[in-house]
């Protein structure tokens, strides 16, 4: 789309630039100096052409270099236009050719993101014709349309851009709504994924309740409690929890101690890989805890990825000598890890 509009802005500017040059060439009346006519035609050509087409590194935008060259010119051709007529011919419509040429020089510079350069060009237009044939004479002969020219050039420029920047924008948000779609996907897959994990670990302990009528056996009732620590685990650290992981809650629960797990995305920006290996970390420690209450939390620690603490007897918070497990798993691989077992 957008090679397509700048060739049709080249070959437009290019097509009007041949028609002024033409235009000068069509004498009705001979030249006091035709070849000062000539080099002016000629100068004009070799600096709107190449301003047209010389390719930029830094894009559309026109080098410093030639900019600067195009208000010079701006200024020299309308002189040499002039005097190489004689002063009561300098009026013809073949003599003012400069008037649009130059102008549409000024609307290239303008278009190729050199609006001062584009501006000034005009500028010296404005003087040179004025002082060649006078300020009210070069308006009614087609200065005001130069000047129109460049308005018009500047305002579609800066709706052009605009335009870019919008269309920017929206594919931005395109795409984070995207990413947004497939966020809510994937979560929308997790919680079928937990919804059926909870009724196949639910669904046998509530199924034989109902059965018994609340009569429940001393195992009933610990399959009962296991099968609800399961479901707070998966509520609560799913992010935490792997096949490896659940089995070593459940020892730990079956020795008689109590396990809770917290998840306040401490693992949320990691890789799977670094996942993996903080879960198979994490089962390693609870396989060999040997406390009554574990406490695992994954908080937004810029260290830490994740905290096992462990209590001896009841874990009453106030007493500090109850800690009998502490160990910190960081965020990033690292040799040592924090790691504090027994009692003060």
């Amino acid at each position: 789309m957008n090679r397509s509009v700048r060739s049709v802005a080249t070959s437009l500017a290019v097509g009007f630039a041949v028609y002024f040059a033409a235009r000068a060439v069509w004498w009705t009346v001979q030249p006091t100096a035709p070849l000062l006519m000539v080099a002016a035609i000629l100068l004009y050509l070799v600096v709107v052409v190449t301003t047209v087409l010389l390719e930029s590194p830094s894009g559309p935008q026109l080098p410093r270099w030639l900019a600067a060259v195009a208000v010079v010119v701006s200024a020299v051709i309308p002189i040499m236009a002039s005097e190489s007529m004689q002063p009561a011919h300098r009026t013809a419509p073949f003599a003012t050719w400069y008037i649009g040429a130059v102008g549409l020089l000024a609307v290239v510079c303008i278009v190729r993101r050199r609006a001062i350069a584009g501006w000034l060009a005009l500028g010296a237009l404005t003087v040179s014709s004025a002082v060649c044939i006078g300020l009210l004479v070069s308006l009614e002969l087609g200065l005001v349309g130069s000047m129109m020219w460049a308005v018009v050039a500047q305002l579609l420029v800066l709706f052009w851009d605009r335009a870019v920047r919008d269309t920017e924008h929206l594919a931005d948000i395109q795409q984070a709504v995207s990413a947004w779609h497939a966020t809510q996907l994937v979560r929308q897959r997790e919680r079928r994924v937990r919804v059926k994990y909870a009724l196949g670990v639910a669904g046998p302990v509530l199924t034989k309740t109902v059965a018994s009528r609340g009569h429940l056996t001393d195992e009933d009732r610990l399959e009962a409690r296991l099968a609800e620590g399961r479901l707070r685990d998966e509520l609560r650290g799913a992010s935490l929890l792997n096949d490896a992981v659940r089995d070593a809650i459940q020892q730990a629960r079956l020795r008689g101690a109590t396990v809770t797990v917290f998840d306040e995305g401490g693992l949320d920006e990691l890789d799977e890989s670094r996942r993996a290996e903080i879960r198979d970390e994490l089962a390693e420690v609870l396989g060999s805890a040997e406390v009554g209450r574990v406490i695992i939390r994954a908080a937004r620690d810029p260290q830490t990825a994740v905290t096992v603490v462990g209590r001896s007897g009841s874990g009453d918070s106030s007493d500090e000598d109850s800690v009998g497990l502490w160990h910190e798993i960081p965020r990033e691989p690292a040799t040592d890890a924090v790691h504090t077992s027994g009692e003060d």
